[in-house]
């Protein structure tokens, strides 16, 4: 390195220079060789990933909520052991400032939703404060664009319950309590009451949607960032099919459309949305199973690829995830193929920061499965999986 600068300096200088020039330039390089040895012989800091995983820890072994070093650069999950422990958090939502983390505790009439703080450094938390779900089993958890608000999603009572966040990030006195109301579907078993099951903000901050299970409808509240509060919109709901049983939502990454993947029918069903009105309008509804298949199966988790070309949905009882290719045009989906994840009941799956990894968490397998996701086509390819970690259903990556 050094006699190469050096060599240059010659040949870039053939007139005779003076010393104090000549010592000059001399330095310059050194110090940019110091610089160059010191960044080739560094690590890249941005390819390893604080992730929260969240359990079951009822009759499972678990404590609560681990934490996991994910190594982008390998496509591998490293423990590190327990984070907090905590009864049955179903659901970690991770502050956007990166120091606080949220978890919704599902234990029936005895549910709790947790504040800790999060020391990045350690992968450790430490509770701040509890508060009650005010329902019964939370099952999602989502923060508004300032990192203002908590939303909370309780599954078997059918509510939704907003939380202030204070400056030291613990849980404020709730500023919203609805209960969601409807027509119910036509499934007797599973749709005997409104049951609310994933709860999130829309982009641009103005409107809080929520998918309900029970009544067959994505929920549409106008939000009051100032207040805290949820006020119901006209149309208050988007329908979706009889008995389709919704369960969770993705925004496409331009905003213009909404997919909803539904437990029941095993579908997604795509939206164009008007941001203006908070409005959802019904464009296509396809299967995420082939269409040869016999047997039990609950969709379960959607997500869209960060780059907004592919989507993906789990399938329970199947135990693969569907990949769908997205129109960049209208909106509209087409089956591209389908995964297996290696393992049972893959519950939820997240994308990593870098979008080139998706990893599934196998509920009743005790594991999670890593995929590379192919740049070209969005297939998936397993490349490593994290065993012995006790129902796993949630994972967080640290923003």
């Amino acid at each position: 390195m050094f006699a190469s600068v050096f060599h240059f300096l010659l040949n870039y200088f053939p007139m005779k220079i003076t010393r104090r020039l000549f010592a000059f330039l001399l330095l310059s390089a050194s110090i940019a060789g110091l610089a160059y040895t010191t960044r080739a012989s560094k690590p890249a800091a941005d390819s390893h990933y604080l992730a929260l995983v969240g359990t079951y820890t009822g009759k499972t072994g678990s404590k609560g909520i681990y934490a996991f070093d994910f190594d982008a650069s390998a496509g591998k999950l490293i423990a590190k052991g327990l984070a907090g422990e905590t009864e049955s958090p179903s659901w970690v939502a991770i502050h956007p400032s990166g120091k606080f983390a949220y978890a919704a505790n599902e234990a029936g009439k005895q549910s709790m939703v947790t504040a800790f703080s999060l020391d990045a450094k350690t992968a450790k938390l430490t509770q701040l404060n509890q508060l009650s779900a005010l329902g019964e089993d939370p099952c999602y958890l989502s923060l508004d664009k300032t990192g203002k608000y908590l939303f909370s999603a309780n599954y078997t009572s059918g509510n939704v319950v907003v939380y202030p966040i204070l400056p030291d990030g613990k849980l404020g006195q709730p500023t919203a309590n609805v209960r969601d109301a409807g027509v119910l579907g036509p499934n007797k078993e599973r749709q005997e009451a409104p049951h609310a099951h994933w709860v999130q903000i829309s982009p641009d901050n103005r409107y809080v949607f929520v998918s309900d299970l029970g009544l067959d409808a994505v929920l549409s509240y106008r939000f009051d960032a100032n207040k805290g509060t949820l006020t119901p919109n006209d149309p208050p709901a988007a329908k979706l099919a009889p008995g389709a049983g919704p369960r969770h939502v993705a925004f496409s990454a331009n905003g213009k459309y909404v997919y909803v993947v539904s437990e029941l029918k095993n579908t997604v069903t795509a939206f164009s949305y008007d941001a203006t009105k908070g409005t959802l309008f019904e464009f296509q509804i396809l299967s995420t199973l082939p269409d040869d298949f016999v047997g039990r199966n609950d969709d379960a988790e959607i997500s869209v690829h960060p780059n907004g070309k592919w989507l993906y949905a789990s399938n329970r009882g199947r135990d693969t995830i569907a990949v769908f290719a997205i129109n960049p045009s209208d909106g509209t989906l087409t089956h591209t193929g389908e995964f297996p994840t290696g393992g049972k009941e893959p519950r939820h799956f997240s994308i990593d920061p870098t979008g080139k990894f998706l990893l599934a968490e196998n509920q009743n397998s005790n594991s999670i499965a890593v995929f590379r996701i192919d740049p070209a086509s969005g297939a998936l390819n397993q490349v490593s999986v994290a065993d012995n970690i006790p129902s796993p259903v949630c994972l967080a990556f640290l923003p």
